[in-house]
């Protein structure tokens, strides 16, 4: 069992404790809090100690609690590194530091003596008690912020010119303005604010046995912080190791743009982006280390093997040509695909789950050439096989994590140079043309929209759309209209597969319970009472139907025959594919 030192302490007692050295490590993220949580900090702890401003009204007995901070101590350096609680340490000793300086030309008793309290807090001491002013309490190693200079600078020094500019200095500058207001409005009870601030004002310290923990504890607490990714974690096995080559600058300046990029073009459910980002770069590794297993360790229990051997120079130099890779995909990059490629991973962005994404960085990352390209034609034929795959499996056998059995086999294959084929993985024809005939299209089934969107991209001259186009799903015999009219045998054939479409929701929020005859407009564009233009559905399939001067209505008889026409081309896709057995 995990050993853990949990003991409440006022700030005093933990800040001024000899054996308190506290590290902000490398993988932590740059400081971050600005004016308005240091405003709500301040205006909590004055109305505490000084309540109704009035310094009478406060109980010694009162307690103000701060928080946790969650640390282990380093065995290299023996110092508390800080999982957690960085953002709210780093503004408090900025506060004791704003009020060590202005305490430096008052003598009396109280003023003396709260000023060597708050020194004791800030610098270390040797054992007579004399403080060593070059010798800080706390450091800040985090290798992507640029500004820990002027944090050790300013606790150090006690000012923070205009020329700095960072959170820091802004942040230092703002609690030295309130304290010159608190003076003003309090002179004879200044030395009551810092003191109640640091005897009153409680923290509870955990000290864990190892980083792992405190990660762990970190994780399970209602904290207000933003929780350590697993890419914060290899973010600073990184920096350690490049800064052994003398490279650290390089790699921060490297990492930040591999984040920024991931963070524009990454919008995962779970995790950051740049988890994300590493998530699909481990099942290349997987596949490189033959790993067929359907269950999936963990990221950083995956990274962190071997002393995390894996993060190298090599694996750094992958994740940026990875994440160019999709970069490209995400923007349609017509200099890197064909249109017929754009067109079929336009597809897959609307794929019933995120398999695919995986699947395809291990392609790429085995398939690039010298210049991280692909050849179109070959992965215009995977990605058509991929998809025809990924469709009828979620229909034949719903979920993620069936998927993962088939494909992790066929990742293997990759490595290996052979074709995607799912030899052991083939459907048996009539099973699954029984189970698309009679599954359950609904709007909730993410395989719905899959369908729907595979169905309008194999639509004559359909152009892609932008992927910044939001699609919902249309009723083109709306849903509420048999409710009125009764005009359908079964009820629940209006949701029915032929009886749905993609189009843009600014225009189904219009037309979504229209008749079909006024549905039309809505799907050709039409001018307004204002005389404006409002544009048609770039969906060429309803501009069809809609242009098309014989139909009058869109009926039970159109709903089945265009579900049977969708299933059936779908069905003599897998055959084209070779999908069946």
């Amino acid at each position: 069992m995990s050993k853990l030192s949990i003991d409440q302490k006022t700030i005093e007692g933990l800040f001024s404790d000899k054996k308190t050295d506290f590290l902000i490590p490398d993988y932590q993220r740059p400081y971050a809090w600005e004016f308005k949580e240091c405003q709500q900090l301040w205006e909590d702890i004055f109305s505490f100690a000084f309540p109704d401003d009035d310094y009478e009204k406060f109980n010694n007995d009162d307690e103000y609690y701060l928080g946790t901070i969650v640390t282990f101590k380093n065995e290299d350096n023996k110092k508390l590194e800080v999982i957690d609680g960085q953002q709210r340490l780093t503004t408090l000793m900025l506060l004791l530091r704003a009020f060590y300086a202005k305490f430096g030309n008052m003598k009396d008793k109280n003023s003396i003596s709260t000023r060597e309290t708050i020194g004791k807090c800030i610098w270390k001491g040797d054992e007579f008690g004399n403080l060593n002013v070059d010798v800080l309490k706390i450091d800040s190693q985090v290798a992507t912020d640029n500004d820990k200079d002027e944090f050790l600078k300013i606790l150090r020094d006690g000012v923070a010119p205009k020329e700095m500019k960072s959170k820091y200095a802004e942040n230092y500058r703002y609690f030295e303005g309130k304290i010159i207001e608190f003076l003003d409005a309090f002179p004879s009870y200044f030395p009551y604010l810092p003191n109640r601030i640091l005897k009153n004002c409680i923290l509870l310290p955990i000290e864990a046995e190892s980083q792992d923990t405190a990660l762990r504890i970190f994780s399970t607490l209602n904290n207000r912080g933003i929780p350590l990714s697993d890419a914060d974690i290899f973010k600073s096995e990184f920096y350690k190791k490049y800064k052994k080559l003398d490279r650290k600058d390089e790699f921060i300046n490297r990492w930040r743009i591999l984040e920024e990029k991931c963070n524009t073009y990454f919008h995962p459910i779970s995790g950051t982006p740049l988890d994300e980002l590493f998530t699909r770069y481990m099942y290349y590794e997987r596949a490189k280390m033959d790993i067929t297993k359907s269950t999936t360790e963990a990221l950083r229990t995956f990274y962190s093997k071997n002393k995390y051997k894996l993060l190298n120079e090599q694996t750094m130099d992958n994740l940026e040509i990875l994440m160019d890779f999709w970069k490209d995909v995400l923007e349609q990059s017509d200099d890197r695909f064909s249109p017929e490629v754009i067109r079929q991973l336009y597809i897959l962005e609307y794929a019933p789950n995120g398999m695919w994404t995986y699947f395809l960085s291990v392609y790429f990352m085995q398939n690039k050439d010298r210049n991280n390209n692909l050849d179109n034609d070959k992965l215009y034929t995977f990605l058509r096989k991929i998809t025809a795959f990924i469709w009828t499996y979620a229909v034949t056998n719903p979920g993620v994590n069936a998927l993962r059995t088939p494909v992790y086999k066929e990742m293997n294959n990759i490595i290996h140079e052979k074709e995607v084929e799912f030899k052991e993985a083939k459907f048996d024809e009539e099973k699954t043309k029984n189970a698309l005939k009679s599954f359950n299209y609904l709007n909730g089934r993410p395989i719905t929209k899959s369908m729907l969107v595979w169905w309008a991209m194999n639509s004559p001259n359909q152009t892609i759309p932008d992927l910044s186009t939001v699609f919902e799903i249309e009723h083109i015999y709306a849903r509420n209209r048999n409710d009125k009219e009764h005009t359908l045998t079964k009820a629940s054939d209006v949701e029915l597969l032929g009886n749905k479409a993609i189009l843009e929701k600014r225009i189904n929020i219009r037309a979504s319970d229209y008749r079909f005859e006024d549905k039309k407009k809505y799907y050709l564009g039409y001018t307004n009472k204002r005389n404006e233009q409002k544009e048609g559905t770039v969906v060429k399939e309803l501009e069809i139907i809609a242009n098309d001067s014989t139909r009058t209505d869109f009926n039970e008889t159109d709903i089945h025959k265009r579900t049977d026409v969708i299933l059936d081309m779908f069905i003599d896709y897998l055959r084209e594919e070779n999908l069946f057995a």
